[in-house]
């Protein structure tokens, strides 16, 4: 069953095996390893972001933030009644400790704090993340400046085919698996924003298009978010502007495939 979408420690894991789950990103000038809920949260971040039109500067500084925070994890706790990705305080009217670890949810209240600092892409890192943030030691958050720099050029799509998942054995979708339509259109909508979904022209296919989109980069923000989520919906194949990801091609990444189209981001 194919699916079209039109649109026009990270740390800890530096030595992942190709044997095991992971990701990689590679948007800046140093590859960056995480496994697959910290490829998955960052995606969603991306995603996040696209959905309220913010540039990747913004998606730096939440992703710097992130790394400090929680490794990029959603945690269920932390100092205090923190919770989350960003380890916000439901005390301090972020929100309940359920919306707080919904990554979709939690990036929100993130960006919108953030859209209110005067200035805050002229600032350093470290000072826009602690303008939101109001941690003890708010110049913790410029360690992590560079690699939030990278992560942010390859899950916004500024660099592209830069994001690519290998999945353990057992762990991803057998090769006669449907991918989970419904949910996983769902959450592509909670995360993406607006979007008009239609049927496709292939058979067994489905057109997701958003009029906003001009620009590859958005195709490979998508295609990277299909990416990390797809042993949660059951995706063996994700193809788009000339590449494709394919889970059982292993920690090899994308590769070149001429049927890949470039208007359309297709999952198998």
């Amino acid at each position: 069953m194919a699916l079209v979408l039109a649109i026009g420690g990270y740390l800890v894991y530096r030595h992942v095996r190709a044997s095991l789950s992971g990701c990689e990103a590679a948007g800046g000038s140093d590859p960056v390893m995480l496994n697959t809920q910290q490829a998955a949260i960052a995606a969603t971040i991306a995603g996040v972001a696209h959905a309220r039109r913010l540039p990747a500067g913004a998606v730096t500084i939440a992703y710097a933030t992130a790394m400090q925070e929680s490794h990029m994890q959603n945690l269920s706790s932390g100092d205090l009644d923190s919770v989350g990705v960003f380890q916000q305080r439901p005390s301090q009217g972020w929100g309940t400790p359920s919306q707080l670890t919904d990554p979709v949810y939690a990036t929100g209240k993130f960006f919108a704090a953030l859209v209110k600092v005067p200035g805050y892409l002229r600032l350093p890192v470290d000072q826009a993340a602690q303008a939101v943030q109001h941690s003890a030691d708010g110049s913790a958050y410029q360690k992590y400046a560079d690699e939030a720099a990278g992560l942010s050029g390859a899950f916004t799509g500024h660099a592209p085919h830069a994001v690519w998942c290998w999945y353990a054995p057992g762990s991803a979708p057998s090769g006669s698996a449907s991918p989970e339509i419904t949910p996983m259109r769902q959450q592509l909508l909670r995360t993406f924003g607006r979007l008009a979904v239609r049927p496709g022209t292939a058979a067994s296919s489905v057109t997701v298009a958003d009029v906003a989109v001009r620009h590859q980069t958005a195709g490979w923000a998508v295609a990277s978010w299909l990416v990390t989520h797809a042993t949660a919906y059951r995706i063996s194949n994700v193809l788009y502007a000339g590449y494709q990801w394919s889970e059982a091609a292993g920690s090899k990444g994308w590769t070149r495939d001429s049927t890949a189209p470039s208007g359309r981001v297709e999952l198998r």
